[in-house]
Formats: structure tokens, C-alpha cells, sequence
């Protein structure tokens, strides 16, 4: 029997345990109330705060496949999380690490199809901790020769993960002749990945984690808005985004990059189940 550890136990942690049931599977998260759902999943819980270093002490992992899915801290440019992680586990040597990563490490690539080989120029500061973990990772396995791969994953979506509330309360959108590029994986095809990646991804490896059908971001709130019955977005032109959008949708659409996902498919085997964007199986809020 596997024994797995998914660190950051929450939407995409409770898929790719649904997909191990044959597994013996601990997660660990921040709330007791979250540790109550796990143990109704069958998931050993742990509770305990990445952001103190007290919290983690007695954590083993050794032995186990560990899926690291707990975001970096909100601000900053350094994932201190990620640090407090790796120095609790100190000494031990579980049997492989895959880490969620972001394709906005690659910061923006001017529309271009983007392979794993394309440097890695982070601008956003989100993306820079992502960045940040990834450096820590790979320092880490150097040291104790533990197989380390990253997914560089594109937007994240799912029938109860939709952008519902944005849109009621009149998200405004870039026109779609300016749109930027932008990409997307359903969450149960991302579980899958996630799997794949602990079974066959390379020793530090990287994979691009994405659909194959890059949109934009204008398109995929047009569906959405289409999907639920609710008027589209207003748009704006590109030259008025910064009086009309949020700081955090600014730095979304400042980037452009499409993920070339032959790597994942070919060396991960993986067959989507989600192609294309896909709204059909119902909505959430």
C-alpha cells in the first residue's frame, strides 16, 4: 500500500485522494473544521500551521509520496511556508515530492507557446514565491537526493470553483481583440496529473499543466457568464485597465503565454478527460 502526505490538504488534496483509495493518506491543514471533513474522506488529518514552525515539529514524512499543494504566504517574494517545511523534515527521506507550482513563473512570454525550457522571468510577486519554493525544492533534493517535480499549472477551474460572484458583482474584462493569452486545466485533470507526476515524473522534472487549448481570460469569463445565464463582463480597452481593473486581475492580464503540455502528455501519459473548457457536469458558487 502507497502511504501519501499531501501538505495543503484542500479541493485539488481531496481529489487525488479520491483517486488513491488504495493508498494510506494523511493531509495536513491549517483548521479543525477542515481536519473533520478529512476524516470523513478517510484522510488521516494533521493539523498544524506552516506558518509556525512549533506547529510542525514531529512531522514524518519519511517513506511517503509527498504532494505539496499549500499556497506561499499572500505577501512578500520568499515562501517562508515552504522553508519552515523543509526544515522540520530535516534528515528524513520520503520517496518522491510533487510540487504545485505556477506557469507565472515564466512571467510574460508575449503570447508565445511556452515549453518547460523557457526561462523562468517572474514578475508578479505571487509568482515569485512560487519561484522561490521551486529554488528551495530543487536545493533541498540536491542535498538528500530526493525526487522532486514540478507542475507549472495554469488556471484552475471546476464546476464548484467558478468565478460566480465576480461576475454578479460586475467584473470588468479586457475586450477581446486585446486580450492576452491565458490557460487552464479542470481540477479532476489536474488530480490526475498529480498522480502521474508521482508515478512517473522525472527527478526533477518540470511539466506544464494545462488543457492544450489556451483561451483568455476574457473568453473563459464570457463562458462562464454564458454557462450560468448572467450577463457577460463589461470590457474595457487595454489602454483603460488601469482605471477599470483590480491590481490583482493587472497583473493577470500584463502576462501572455500559451503552455505547451507535449511534455506531460508524452512522458506522463496522461489523457484528459477535459480538453477544452469545460462548464457541462453544473456550477458552484
Amino acid at each position: 500500500m502507497q502511504s501519501v502526505f499531501i501538505i495543503g490538504c484542500g479541493d485539488i488534496g481531496r481529489r487525488v485522494a479520491g483517486s488513491l483509495s488504495d493508498s494510506s493518506i494523511k493531509g495536513l491543514v491549517r483548521k479543525h473544521s477542515d481536519a473533520e471533513r478529512l476524516k470523513a474522506l478517510g484522510i488521516i488529518p494533521v493539523v498544524a500551521d506552516l506558518d509556525d514552525p512549533s506547529a510542525l515539529e514531529g512531522l514524518r514524512v519519511e517513506g511517503d509520496w509527498i504532494f505539496y499543494f499549500a499556497p506561499p504566504p499572500p505577501e512578500g517574494e520568499v515562501d517562508s511556508r515552504m522553508r519552515h517545511f523543509l526544515a522540520v523534515i530535516e534528515g528524513q527521506r520520503p520517496e518522491k515530492l510533487v510540487y504545485i507550482s505556477t506557469s507565472g513563473v515564466y512571467g510574460d512570454c508575449g503570447g508565445a507557446w511556452v515549453t518547460e525550457d523557457w526561462p523562468a522571468r517572474p514578475y508578479a510577486a505571487r509568482a515569485k514565491r512560487r519561484w522561490d519554493s521551486e529554488q528551495q525544492l530543487m536545493a533541498w533534493s540536491e542535498v538528500t537526493d530526493v525526487p522532486v517535480v514540478r507542475l507549472r499549472v495554469g488556471g484552475i477551474y471546476a464546476p464548484d470553483r467558478l468565478p460566480i460572484e465576480r461576475i454578479k458583482r460586475g467584473l470588468t474584462v479586457i475586450c477581446p481583440d486585446e486580450a492576452p493569452w491565458s490557460n487552464r486545466i479542470h481540477a479532476d485533470d489536474l488530480a490526475r496529473v498529480c498522480i502521474a507526476a508521482a508515478e512517473k515524473g522525472q527527478p526533477g522534472a518540470i511539466y506544464n499543466a494545462a488543457d492544450g487549448h489556451p483561451s483568455s481570460m476574457t473568453d473563459y469569463f464570457y463562458q462562464v457568464a454564458d454557462h450560468l445565464g448572467l450577463p457577460r463582463p463589461k470590457c474595457v480597452p487595454l489602454s483603460e485597465a488601469e482605471k477599470s481593473l483590480t491590481p490583482a486581475m493587472l497583473s493577470f492580464i500584463s502576462e501572455s503565454r500559451r503552455l505547451d503540455v507535449s511534455r506531460m502528455i508524452s512522458e506522463l501519459g496522461v489523457s484528459l478527460v477535459h480538453s477544452s473548457l469545460d462548464l457541462s457536469a453544473g456550477a458552484g458558487s
